[in-house]
């Protein structure tokens, strides 16, 4: 009861801090349009009606067995963008709520797994001069899609203009915002995680195995992550691995977690001397129990507080590897990889650094934000 309404109190302190809002607001402006990427921006219409009344669903297949390199990153939006409405859906009913919940995300996983993927090169733009209906996103363009001379302006038809190939720069941002959300939390996340565990382990047990815990982050703080990614880019790329999202969310999140695994270590320490753990210890309670149940509570401020940092770190580090080509790979879309397109000539392609670079400003500030309104409403005094 004494955690929960200290979280409580800290969650009336968050909403009401301006700064914090603020940092929602951008972070669901980016998140939203990531979510529901294929919706705002496809080269393939909803529906398509032909003359003779026969109808198609271009779009389903694509949505279930999206045709990327990177297909388990936007499989795993595309089913968070159907999960979630349910999910709220399932708060309307008072009974049976976790079991909806459960059925529908077991339910949502099928179509994902069943429906295989399928190269199509058609153009539906043309087919849809004589269908007799068709239904296309706001954005009628895909990631992928060449509809316009290499670098073109912004104009009515490309409201961001083009890249170095004729895509659409609008709809590869909006794809791009994937790239760097998963990067951002899932990499944070696997290094909140190991550092957590990591740093618990060291200050609760002390002694011998503190030392060997703290020599371990001692080495690993020297070696260089560029390094890692550039061997590991290598030795996957020689045996065809596409999903370079993965390898840089595992290179990240598994080098991101010493500065984590030091904090948590400092306020471990500092709660493991408290009496409150002493008296659990001296009930003969088990050592997972205590560090879990008693102790993880007490030092989840900071670890929460990281967490929102280390998410615009994160999102910073991917755009970094990827304008300097060690990041996401083409032709996926990435805002680092738009910037590298402008660096021959940033003045003419001024469309390419400009609206990448507004939104990793945007990204990183809301998330620092957020983690700065956390901080005051976490804040003991």
């Amino acid at each position: 009861m004494a955690n929960d309404s200290l979280f409580a109190i800290a969650a009336k302190r968050f909403v009401r801090d301006p700064i914090a809002i603020a940092g929602m607001a951008g972070a669901l402006l980016l998140l939203i349009p990531a979510l529901y990427a294929p919706f705002i921006a496809n080269g393939r219409p909803f529906i398509l009606m032909a003359e003779d009344g026969t109808f198609s669903l271009p779009f389903l297949r694509s949505f279930f067995a999206p045709d990327s390199t990177e297909y388990f990153i936007e499989q795993l939006f595309n089913y968070f963008a159907l999960y979630l409405p349910l999910y709220f859906i399932g708060a309307l009913f008072r009974k049976g709520r976790r079991f909806f919940r459960m059925v529908a995300a077991v339910l949502l996983i099928l179509p994902f797994c069943l429906v295989s993927p399928r190269i199509d090169k058609k153009d539906y733009r043309k087919e849809a001069q004589t269908a007799a209906f068709a239904l296309f996103a706001p954005v009628p363009y895909g990631p992928f899609e060449m509809t316009a001379e290499p670098f073109e302006a912004p104009s009515r038809r490309h409201w961001l203009g083009c890249d170095d190939v004729g895509r659409s720069v609008l709809a590869r941002m909006i794809y791009g915002a994937r790239a760097s959300l998963a990067v951002g939390l899932i990499a944070t996340l696997l290094s909140i995680v190991i550092g957590t565990a990591v740093g618990m382990a060291a200050g609760y047990y002390r002694n011998v195995v503190d030392l060997a815990v703290m020599r371990l982050v001692e080495v690993l703080m020297c070696f260089p992550t560029f390094l890692l990614l550039l061997i590991l880019m290598s030795a996957l790329g020689d045996r065809q691995f596409e999903q370079s999202i993965l390898i840089v969310i595992g290179v990240i999140g598994l080098t991101g977690w010493i500065g984590l695994a030091m904090l948590v270590r400092g306020e471990t320490l500092k709660q493991r001397a408290l009496p409150y753990i002493m008296s659990c210890e001296v009930t003969n309670l088990p050592a997972h129990k205590i560090m879990f149940r008693h102790l993880l509570p007490n030092i989840t401020a900071p670890i929460l507080i990281s967490f929102t940092f280390g998410v615009a770190g994160a999102i910073l580090a991917e755009s970094g590897l990827s304008f300097l080509g060690f990041g996401v790979q083409p032709p996926t879309a990435s805002w680092g990889g738009l910037l590298r397109q402008a660096f021959d000539n940033p003045l003419d392609y001024w469309h390419l650094t400009f609206f990448p670079g507004v939104a990793l400003f945007l990204a990183v500030i809301a998330f620092n934000f957020i983690g700065e309104g956390m901080r005051r409403a976490l804040d003991v005094k």
